[in-house]
């Protein structure tokens, strides 16, 4: 899990066993409301996979 938005173009995970989850904020408060979504996206994840969990910046 990261939130650095530009791994996506810096990595190719093709064939490869991790996958990324990208949080769009890094600040705690933004992530600790959605942290059911954030788990969500991790539970969901498969091996190659990206995807990005959208954070409110409130």
């Amino acid at each position: 899990m990261t939130s650095d938005k530009s791994i996506r173009y810096q990595q190719n995970l093709e064939g490869r066993k991790i996958a990324l989850v990208v949080l769009t904020v890094g600040r705690w408060g933004p992530v600790r409301r959605m942290l059911a979504e954030i788990a969500a996206a991790v539970d969901a994840a498969t091996p190659g996979s990206y995807v990005e969990v959208e954070i409110p910046y409130e």
